[in-house]
Formats: structure tokens, sequence, C-alpha cells
């Protein structure tokens, strides 16, 4: 089988193995076993994540995705160049190119690196990225997400979730009691208004508010609802004043926070994002900056590990979590011979 050939069975097998969140075990040890069959190091961590390792001593190089996906089952097919199914874009395409890449380097002169699927990106425990915050501290991170295969991704929004629930005694529909649903209506029309005061000409800059979940119910003696808010933030937003404004305004509600992540921005003049720019032109590109307005496991380890960082990989990230996700598949071999060459430039030169 040619080279090509493996990258791409590889990048077939892992999106075959269903892994939604909690549920990544069969994915998990299919990569394992994928990165053994490679030469390289391999086994499952004590969270669940799949990591591979060639090389030893300094500098250590991470490259840190995520097996996991969001619900939903979209048919494995290959059309017309395009491999369609869950995770193709989000984010096994880019935790198979790194496997690929890594597999370039069974042997390495100097330094080490080490590739990981991380369990639970996707929800939010980020066990896999939570578990490796005080179990490594590498001198450069590449995270596995789609930024396509000529352009870096340098910045993400933070991400504070709010649980809420109510529950409380029936009333007559002809009276002035304000329901539960009503109430929980009450505080997303105060969220959205405090959002929109904060809103600026940028998009990455800006506070979003999106309504997750809304479930009434009515079960006679009580009447209830459950909802969840989500607020993207960006970098340097007071994230404690969100927490005490939406506590402020719940009155009886009951409200969990069970996310809260900060913004980040990772400089530009680092040598990753030198070899990175370096192995993009010599595939041809003309390499681009993003910043997302989404998260990343880059918003976790990032402030930990306070070393050059950056976010890369093949796919279209407007394609994350849709029905029609599906990688190019030339763009994924074209992100390993980058990522390869990235590598190649940090263990030989730094």
């Amino acid at each position: 089988m040619s080279r090509d050939r493996d990258d791409i069975a590889l990048l077939r097998g892992l999106v075959e193995c269903y892994s939604p969140s909690t549920q990544e075990g069969e994915a998990v040890s299919f990569l394992v076993e994928s990165m053994e069959r490679r030469g390289i190091r391999a086994h499952v961590d004590e969270a669940g994540n799949a990591v591979g390792e060639v090389g030893r001593g300094e500098p250590h190089i991470a490259l840190v995705g995520h097996i996991d996906t969001v619900p939903g089952i979209v048919p494995l097919r290959e059309e017309s160049g395009r491999l369609y199914g869950r995770g193709t874009v989000d984010a096994k395409g880019p935790l198979a190119a790194f496997a690929s890449a890594l597999s370039r380097f069974t042997e390495v002169d100097r330094g080490r690196i080490t590739v990981v699927g991380a369990v639970e990106e996707e929800c939010p425990t980020s066990k896999g990225a939570r578990h490796l915050v005080d179990r490594m501290r590498p001198d450069f991170v590449f995270i596995g997400e789609p930024s396509g295969w000529d352009s870096v991704t340098i910045g993400y929004k933070g991400h504070v979730g709010f649980d809420y629930r109510l529950e409380q005694a029936n009333a007559h529909h002809a009276g002035n009691h304000r329901r539960a649903g009503e109430l929980a209506i009450g505080l997303y029309n105060a969220l959205q208004s405090r959002v929109a005061g904060q809103t600026t000409e940028s998009e990455f800059e800006s506070p979003r508010l999106e309504l997750r979940r809304f479930r009434t119910s009515d079960e006679g003696l009580t009447e209830g609802v459950d909802a969840y808010f989500s607020v993207r933030v960006p970098p340097g937003y007071d994230i404690d004043d969100l927490i005490g404004f939406v506590m402020e305004q719940a009155g009886p509600a009951e409200i969990e926070c069970d996310q809260r992540l900060a913004g980040v921005v990772a400089a530009k003049n680092t040598a990753l994002i030198r070899a990175l720019l370096k192995g993009i032109r010599k595939e041809g590109g003309r390499p681009t900056f993003k910043k997302k307005t989404g998260t990343s496991d880059m918003c976790i380890v990032g402030p930990a590990w306070k070393c050059p960082i950056a976010a890369y990989g093949p796919g279209d990230s407007h394609l994350d979590h849709t029905p029609e996700e599906h990688i190019v598949l030339d763009e994924y071999l074209r992100s390993i011979e980058v990522l390869a060459a990235a590598l190649q430039h940090l263990t030989v030169t730094e």
C-alpha cells in the first residue's frame, strides 16, 4: 500500500469508529493499534486518551487532537475526492494527520514528539486535555482542529455555560402566575441585552449568546423548565462579572456554571509558527492566520503550558457538526506533509 493510501486508510478507519463524547473506547483502541503498527510507542493513558510517542529528551513537541465527536452518524462514503463522515473535519481529520506525520519520525535523533487523541473535548468536562495539564510540559504544542491545510489558527473564544433548572408549584393559567418557562425566557432576554451592549464590529472580540436547550414540563401539581445558555466570550472578557450577573438575574432557579474557559490568542512570532508557515509554503500554499469564534482544548492547555502553540489541521470548520461533514482528501494529504516539514524543522533546527 502506498503511503497516501495508508494515510487515507487510517483516517477512514478512525472515522468508522463511532465515538461521541464518553464513548471513545473503540476509536482509541483503533488509533493505538494503528500507531503501533507504524512503529510508534503507543498506549492508552489513565484518562482514556490515545497516546503515541517517538524519540526522547528535548525539545518535547506535543500534538494534541481530540478523538471524540458530537453525536449523530454521517454515513461514511468517498465521493469526488471527498470523504464524508462524522469527525472527518472535527477533528479526526487533523488527528489522523498528526498520527500520519508522526509515523515519518519513528527514529528521531533529537527530541521527543507526542501525539494525543484526547477524549471528551466536545463536552464541558474536557477530560482528556485536563488530564494532560499537570502531566506534560511540552516546549511546542500543535492543537488538532480544522484550520484548512494552508492556514493556522492562533485564537479561540472562551466559553461559559449555564445549566438552568426551575420547578415550581402549578397555578391556573388565568391568574398572574409567571410560569417557569417565562422566567427562563426573562433571563435569556436579560443576557441578550447585556451581550448586545458589549458587541463590537469584530465578531471575535464580541460575546455571543446561544440558547442550546429549552424544555418545559407540566406534571399537574408542578411545572418547570430545563434550559442551557451558552456564552462565547472573547479573550480578556470578565467571566466572573458575567457569572455574577446570571446568578443575580436567575431568581428562584437553580443555576450551575458547568464550563468557564477564557479565550486565548497565541503569539505569531514563534519557532512553531515559523515552522508551520515554512511547511505550508513548501507545499505551494500562501498561509493565512485565523481567529475562531468557537472554543478548543487550546483554551485549556495554552494558559497552563505557556509555550508556543497554534491550532492546525485540514478541513473546513464551517462543516463542523453538520450532516454534510466531509474532508477533501488531497488537502488532508497535504496537511500531513506540512506537519512533517514543521516537525522536521523543529527537531533539527531548534
